[in-house]
């Protein structure tokens, strides 16, 4: 299909997680003025990360979903399984520029639990195109590391169910700086530029990619049956309003936990370097295609 509707690329394959930022980097510095990212949320983030870092407003990110949830696709209109529709776009080149979050005290690389204590803390802010997420979230990730016959939102439910009963709240504070706070022992929280998360569960209904601001959703802690019904209220998107449920937009935002935190940008997991995480809406700073 590049072939058919393209007149020219040059393309390159990683060999190990993580290394799609190194080759956005020489795309980037050769010159390129499209750099199109095939995988996942997770790829996807990390060849943003690299094009805002890059400084270049001439540089344009383009996708082609071939991941487990694909969801930041969905908020640009793009349909997962209709690979046609992503080239075209490519081709036509119509573009549109979207706000992105920033991990303002970022971490370090922690994959799983046991590479929690191996990688390097990263000084430098890191950007992400969908959401960070605390909490379940980031337990429902592992499992699904470990599951190897399903995909997508069949996936991310089926492991969410078998986390459901084992999993223990952290407690946690969320302020935007300006004197509202939320806190408490929570189930999950997310704070998202993008719509959905976990192969299309609606989890932020009202975000916008253009309105210069991101999305907390904080839902309390309940008991066996209310995180059941909760779970099943996001996955309708029925959530907003709901006892235990806490909306909030906002240009930032700070969590603080009780001690450091393993928490997921795009789907991939990190390790906090102290009890806080801070993060904020860097507006207009991407360009990306769009159907």
């Amino acid at each position: 299909m590049l072939d058919r509707h393209l007149e020219s690329y040059e393309w390159a394959a990683t060999t190990a997680p993580g290394e799609e930022a190194a080759l956005a980097d020489r795309a980037i510095a050769g010159g390129a003025k499209l750099v199109v990212a095939v995988g996942g949320d997770g790829t996807w983030s990390q060849v943003a990360d690299r094009v805002v870092a890059s400084g270049r407003a001439d540089v344009s990110l383009g996708l082609l979903a071939a991941g487990t949830g694909n969801d930041f696709a969905r908020s640009l209109g793009l349909r997962h399984g209709d690979p046609e529709q992503a080239v075209t776009a490519l081709a036509a080149g119509r573009t549109r520029r979207i706000d992105v979050g920033r991990v303002v005290s970022h971490g370090r690389p922690a994959a799983n639990p046991e590479a929690a204590g191996r990688g390097a803390w990263r000084e430098s802010p890191r950007h992400f195109l969908n959401l960070v997420g605390f909490g379940f979230d980031v337990a429902v990730i592992d499992a699904t590391r470990r599951a190897r016959f399903l995909r997508g939102a069949v996936l991310y439910k089926a492991t969410a169910m078998s986390q459901l009963l084992a999993y223990r709240s952290p407690r946690l504070r969320l302020t935007n700086g300006e004197g509202w706070s939320t806190e408490g022992r929570h189930l999950i929280l997310t704070v998202s530029n993008g719509r959905v998360f976990g192969g299309g569960f609606p989890i932020a209904p009202n975000a916008d990619l253009e309105d210069g601001r991101l999305d907390a959703c904080a839902i309390a802690d309940a008991s066996p049956l209310g995180r059941a019904r909760l779970f099943n209220l996001v996955g309708k998107g029925r959530h907003a309003g709901a006892t235990g449920v806490t909306l909030r937009q906002d240009r930032a935002f700070t969590v603080r936990f009780d001690d450091r935190v393993r928490y997921e940008v795009d789907g991939d997991v990190h390790e906090s370097r102290t009890e806080e995480v801070r993060l904020d809406v860097v507006p207009s700073e991407l360009s990306v295609i769009v159907p």
